[in-house]
């Protein structure tokens, strides 16, 4: 199989796009294929923060609705999917910007992206197995043990990551470097965790640099393992990337 996993978008749709021409997808019915039949995969968090959230979700379902791309929820996936149930969830954290531009819909239009976006969520996985087992896609990772459970562990570590229950001073959530420990034969792509450049280590792919803090948005390439990314528009905030003790490999790779 060929496939092209695309980092974590945030409404970041001009960059999605300008991505998805540069891996050599054509947009002539409005959405991206490729010539050679390649497919899309995304790691979630499709929205929040970002410009373009609402279009975004339209894009990505209508590409999964048509088998041309794998996607799996992301934590922000997740908390849009319980605000749109009506649960009592905390418009804060970019949720707010997602929710201005829901709001901004008529009423018909609203609930039309609120049904779709259900429909994505409902029927995504907590995490793509592909390849005969060689591919794991999760959002936020994915322990060696973990890969082929589904229960309520699994899905708050693909979500959140290795959290530990503690928290920064700035509020967010303090977790384990699980990464640095896989030894796993599945390569595993994940985002969730802004970094500078993508972090290749273990066999592991985190492919999410920050689009919407001023990075840029990634792609990987499989089975090439080859990266291609386009610069963000949003301003760079330099505080948002995570830094690790070994170098980040991964942008030398083309």
């Amino acid at each position: 199989m060929k496939v092209d996993i695309i980092g974590d978008i945030h409404g970041c749709y001009e960059e999605f796009k300008l991505l998805t021409e540069k891996l050599g997808y054509t947009w002539e019915q409005n959405y991206p294929q490729h010539p050679e039949g390649r497919k899309l995969a995304f790691v979630g968090d499709l929205t929040d923060r970002g410009p373009a959230s609402i279009a975004v979700i339209e894009i990505v379902y209508l590409l999964v609705k048509n088998n041309l791309a794998y996607y799996v929820p992301g934590n922000h996936c997740d908390k849009l999917y319980r605000f749109f149930l009506g649960r009592n969830v905390k418009i804060a954290h970019g949720l707010e910007t997602t929710v201005a531009e829901w709001e901004q819909l008529n009423k018909k239009e609203q609930q039309r992206i609120k049904r779709m976006f259900k429909e994505l969520y409902e029927n995504a996985p907590l995490y793509h197995s592909l390849d005969d087992k060689k591919l794991v896609i999760a959002h936020a990772g994915i322990r060696e043990d973990y890969i082929g459970q589904y229960h309520n562990k699994v899905k708050t570590f693909v979500l959140y990551g290795d959290i530990t229950g503690e928290v920064h001073d700035d509020g967010s959530p303090v977790r384990r470097d699980w990464a640095k420990y896989y030894k796993g034969k599945s390569i595993i792509v994940y985002g969730h965790t802004p970094v500078r450049n993508v972090r290749e280590i273990h066999r592991t792919f985190n492919i999410d640099t920050g689009a919407v803090f001023g990075g840029k948005l990634t792609a990987l390439q499989y089975p090439e393992l080859t990266i291609e990314s386009v610069p963000s528009s949003m301003p760079f905030i330099a505080e948002k990337f995570r830094t690790f003790d070994e170098e980040t490999v991964g942008n030398n790779r083309r």
